[in-house]
């Protein structure tokens, strides 16, 4: 493993912040089609609203222990996916990309489920 080449050479330190595993766990939850999204709290809403800025992270909470990931996603999907399904293909690609881009082991990837948005009807769309 890559892991073993570093420490044999003792090249230095390499140290991932708890909010860049958070932005790639995001980002990999996102690609999963049927996530509509993360739910965050109304402090991130209302701080994301007063700075302009997207944050990637909301809705992700990273605990990193000993090179020892576990990864609490809160999500919003879209209406008719099967739940089970979708949270497994999220589980798998989150913990797949994490382990890829960082060399942590991901021990867990929880799914919370907080919303699920409708589809838009007819009447709607042609309003818009």
């Amino acid at each position: 493993m890559e892991e073993n080449i570093y420490n044999e050479q003792e090249v230095g330190i390499v140290k991932i912040s708890d909010e860049v595993v958070s932005v790639i766990a995001g980002l990999a939850a996102a690609e999963v089609e049927g996530i509509a999204g993360m739910s965050a709290s109304i402090v991130g809403e209302i701080s994301q609203i007063f700075t302009g800025k997207k944050n990637v992270s909301k809705g992700v909470k990273v605990s990193v222990e000993n090179n020892n990931a576990i990864i609490d996603l809160y999500t919003v999907v879209e209406y008719g996916v099967k739940i089970p399904e979708l949270a497994q293909k999220v589980q798998s690609n989150v913990k797949k990309t994490v382990e890829t881009m960082t060399g942590l082991a991901v021990s867990g990837v929880n799914i919370y489920i907080q919303n699920v948005i409708l589809p838009k009807s007819d009447k709607e769309e042609a309003i818009d």
